[in-house]
């Protein structure tokens, strides 16, 4: 199922908010192949900055930054977050 969120990615020319960059973080975690983490840090990288202080969407891309095995930039991202909750933390330490 999430790898459809991926072709449907491909064909449709959207500006992610922080509702479908939560979506697509989890999906990325959740299929963790090459193609999943390329898309999850392109998308990472290509992340508005006003969602850069969104706990929500900075908590889905720790997940998937962690189910990738990225501790260091999952870190970056932790010390980053400057309204850290009870989920913060929990991604953290997956």
């Amino acid at each position: 199922m999430a790898e459809k969120v991926f072709d449907l990615l491909d064909e449709m020319e959207i500006k992610p908010d922080s509702f479908t960059l939560t979506i697509l973080f989890n999906a990325c975690a959740q299929i963790a192949n090459d193609r999943a983490m390329k898309i999850g840090r392109k998308l990472l990288d290509e992340t508005p900055e006003n969602y850069r202080n969104n706990v929500i969407v900075l908590n889905s891309a720790m997940h998937m930054l962690m189910k990738f095995g990225d501790i260091q930039s999952a870190e970056r991202i932790f010390r980053s977050n400057k309204k850290k909750d009870i989920i913060t933390y929990n991604a953290i330490i997956k």
